[in-house]
């Protein structure tokens, strides 16, 4: 299909649309051997599209599904874990004293002809459970994870007992972690010891430790949404392909065409 090479390049992740320009403007871009000219259309399937003279491939099949991940799995690409210890229902899982490869990775939750094509987004850590996007394709995950886009993932978190205000106040403005601030947090108390969070970056057991540093314990922590992406229904260990509503919603919501 006939579309503009600014398009193309964006859609591929190559630049945005004004850079892209900027790119046919410079002579940088040619198709099919000619160098191209600004409002040029191509087909990306037929033509051969050249950038600063390396060819755009042809673009593969995107594949989007979300998991239900369960509490106890890590979220690794790894292949050292082991098959044995692993379900789709998440119940089978190395016990506490057991060393780590015997640990459950989500790649394992996979039906086998996923594994190896598609890879998680980001992480959630093994003790958390919820929400985890799987896809090849790399700019939206790039999108996702990269902190500078802002792009929010809420969280339902259980503590060891109510919060009172002033601590919620205090996590909501954010702490020193790693040497620099974390960005101020959206909270809502769902009951007196249930928070609803939503963060726009995702440091290392972040949400752990920031309530720990306000003297509360979190008992459990599952991720209830990625940008638009929400399903309160699935069941933990459960993989399922995004529909092309929810497929054009993320997207849209990311900033890709």
């Amino acid at each position: 299909m006939l579309d503009r090479l600014q398009k193309i390049l964006s859609a591929r992740g190559i630049a945005s649309r004004r850079k892209a320009e900027e790119y046919i403007i410079q002579g940088l871009v040619k198709v099919n051997g000619t160098v191209a000219t600004l409002g040029q259309k191509a087909d990306p399937e037929h033509d051969r599209i050249e950038v600063d003279g390396k060819v755009l491939q042809a673009r593969r099949e995107m594949l989007y599904y979300v998991m239900n991940k369960p509490a106890g799995v890590v979220t690794s690409n790894l292949s050292r874990f082991s098959l044995a210890r692993c379900s789709m229902n998440g119940r089978k899982r190395a016990t506490r004293n057991q060393s780590t490869r015997n640990e459950c990775s989500v790649q394992e939750l996979l039906p086998s002809n996923l594994r190896g094509k598609v890879f998680p987004v980001g992480r959630l850590d093994k003790d958390s459970e919820g929400l985890l996007l799987f896809t090849n394709d790399g700019v939206l995950s790039y999108r996702l994870t990269h902190p500078k886009f802002d792009h929010e993932k809420e969280y339902e978190v259980t503590l060891d007992r109510s919060i009172p205000p002033a601590a919620v106040q205090k996590l909501e403005e954010g702490f020193l972690l790693d040497g620099s601030m974390t960005k101020p947090l959206k909270i809502t108390k769902a009951k007196p010891d249930v928070l609803r969070i939503t963060l726009t970056e995702g440091r290392n057991r972040q949400i752990r430790r920031m309530c720990q540093a306000v003297g509360f314990t979190v008992n459990k922590l599952k991720r209830v949404r990625i940008m638009t992406l929400e399903d309160l229904h699935l069941a933990a260990g459960s993989l399922r392909s995004l529909s092309e509503s929810e497929k054009i919603a993320l997207l849209k919501a990311v900033g890709l065409p």
